[in-house]
């Protein structure tokens, strides 16, 4: 009788240890989790690369423009040269460095040479003067031949240099040479005179802006 009673109290037991095993099977958090989410991965949102990184437009740069670059001037036509010439009052001062004999036939072509040009003369005691044309003048004589040194500064009513005119020009020598004053008379008119219309035809390009 005690056998059967220990027997049945032993199948008890084995049974309560049988359902605790269930149990724990059940309560397993491996048991209650359901799948990966992660499995298949949510699309990406449509358009977010775009905005991420954009996309560089398309060029609409407009080809250079030929205005980028202002055109050069125009060269002064002869109309317009003529009436800057037209406007401008030439006053020529007295002579430095030129013996008086050589002076007069220099200052006789300036002024011959600018009524030519267009250009009207100015007394020594005129106001309206828009330039003044300042002379400076020396002698090199070299064995038979005398070169003519001339310097011309041009200025404004201010007495603001504006330009310089310079040469030289050479003259067959009909002198015996010596001191500065005798090399003078051995420079004919013509010399003087062709250095006078170069003087002019120079101060007229100035006056144009084709003076280099």
């Amino acid at each position: 009788m005690r056998r059967s009673h220990l027997t049945t109290v032993s199948l008890l037991v084995a049974l309560a240890l049988t359902a605790c095993t269930n149990a724990k099977d059940v309560l397993e958090p491996s048991a209650i989790t359901p799948p990966a989410a992660s499995a298949q991965p949510a699309p990406a949102t449509q358009g977010s690369a775009a905005a991420t990184v954009p996309a560089p437009p398309p060029s609409t740069a407009a080809p250079a423009s030929t205005t980028a670059g202002a055109p050069a001037a125009s060269p002064v036509t002869s109309a317009q040269a003529a009436a800057i010439l037209s406007k401008t009052r030439l006053q020529i001062a007295p002579i430095v460095g030129a013996s008086v004999d050589a002076a007069t036939p220099l200052t006789a072509e300036l002024q011959t040479r600018a009524k030519q040009r267009g250009i009207t003369l100015a007394g020594s005691q005129d106001q309206t003067a828009t330039h003044v044309l300042k002379g400076y003048f020396s002698t090199m004589t070299e064995g038979k031949d005398t070169t003519v040194i001339y310097v011309w500064d041009v200025y404004d009513p201010s007495g603001n240099r504006l330009h310089r005119i310079n040469g030289q020009m050479k003259a067959p020598s009909t002198g015996s040479g010596g001191s500065a004053a005798d090399s003078w008379k051995s420079v004919s008119p013509a010399t003087m005179q062709a250095i006078a219309d170069q003087t002019i035809d120079q101060f007229t390009a100035f006056l144009s802006g084709k003076a280099g």
